[in-house]
């Protein structure tokens, strides 16, 4: 008997240790990872301001506005759409800490769905923070979610039926935001988070919206753009000039039939050009090795080179991977050819900005680089 007690005991003790330490884990998860106004930031607004609706929930969100002193047009770039593709919202943060705009105004959302930061994906194995070395110091970020936290939406239910179009996917599609647009003001969470952005667009008269993706090597629309019909010649023009930049990448046509995406349902819902941007990261993908932080950062898995040499791939692989550098620049050089291709196609809606960090810049001088250092 006092054997099974002291075994008892010994189980207790050993399940509140492992209770308070997931409990310290959820905590963190909640602590949102600092970013930096630069000095062409003029105005941070919530996106509550837009829509009341979401006020005081973990669906507000901070607005990054860049207005340059002369009129001109006006783009949204959307990060953080999905937390667990990190290229998407460092680009959007190496926009805000670093880009000046002269002509027209830049609006920067990092955090789009900012409730899917305070989670992770389960039986995933993914890292909750991503470190990065600045000049003077390590910055970390959130390595989060696909879908909004459970914990402001649930239960999912068996079938995700999209509201306008009535499109039938699976459940957990519901926690998506990136399949909630144009979203509703009495819907879902997520879709009130979806309503939003589009309040934003349609409020501000955005001329075009960018939304920042990443996805798995083996996926086939990767490295590439998404653009809704009326935004082809603006993404064609981008194109071009992204592959005389030796930055070789797609182009898709926005499908009509797969609802509840940014550039299907802005295209649809308002007045401006939507293209979305994939670029690869193994870290997303069925095949990949340990996701670590170095897996999330380098791209580097030998199980990808492997899969690139059987032809299983989308995008070249090698020993090499496709470092977050990469991925990064692969967006921030691209959201610089859209802006200067809507100049072209439409003169009044031209824009004029300088600071946002090119690829080859990336490459050559790090990611941190064009990080502020922690304070």
């Amino acid at each position: 008997m006092i054997g099974n007690k002291k075994t008892a005991i010994g189980i207790l003790v050993c399940s509140l240790m492992i209770a308070f330490l997931a409990g310290k884990e959820f905590v963190k998860m909640k602590e949102e990872a600092p970013i930096y106004k630069g000095a062409g930031v003029t105005d941070v607004k919530m996106l509550s301001e837009y829509f009341p609706g979401i006020k005081g929930t973990s669906a507000d969100t901070q607005v990054y506005i860049l207005k340059g002193d002369e009129k001109g047009g006006s783009t949204l770039v959307l990060g953080g759409t999905h937390p667990n593709e990190p290229s998407g919202y460092l680009a959007a943060i190496s926009i805000i800490e670093n880009a000046k705009v002269k002509k027209g105004t830049l609006y920067v959302i990092p955090r789009t769905n900012n409730s899917a930061f305070s989670h992770n994906d389960p039986q995933e194995g993914s890292p909750q923070r991503i470190h990065i070395k600045t000049k003077n110091g390590e910055r970390w970020f959130r390595y989060g979610s696909r879908a909004t936290n459970p914990l402001d939406q649930w239960p999912d239910p068996d079938v995700y039926i999209h509201a306008s179009s009535g499109q039938h996917l699976s459940g957990s599609e519901t926690r998506n935001i990136n399949r909630a647009y144009p979203g509703r003001k009495d819907g879902t969470f997520t879709e009130k988070a979806a309503y939003g952005i589009v309040q934003l667009v349609k409020k501000d008269k955005i001329n075009l919206e960018i939304d920042l993706h990443e996805a798995s090597p083996e996926y086939p629309v990767i490295n590439a753009m998404v653009a809704h019909g009326k935004a082809m010649q603006i993404a064609s023009t981008a194109v071009m000039n992204l592959e005389f930049e030796d930055i070789k990448i797609g182009l898709e046509p926005s499908p009509v039939k797969l609802r509840g995406l940014t550039h299907r349902e802005i295209g649809d819902y308002t007045d401006a050009y939507a293209v979305l941007m994939e670029t690869a990261n193994a870290s997303q993908g069925r095949l990949r090795g340990k996701t670590d932080e170095k897996l999330v950062l380098t791209g580097i898995d030998p199980t990808y080179v492997k899969a690139q040499k059987m032809g299983r791939l989308y995008v070249p692989y090698d020993e090499n991977g496709h470092s977050i550098e990469e991925r990064v620049g692969r967006h921030t050089s691209g959201i610089i050819e859209l802006i200067n291709a809507m100049g072209e196609v439409e003169p009044d809606k031209a824009m004029e900005v300088e600071g946002i960090p090119t690829k080859d810049q990336l490459m050559e001088n790090s990611l941190g680089n064009y990080l502020h250092d922690p304070e």
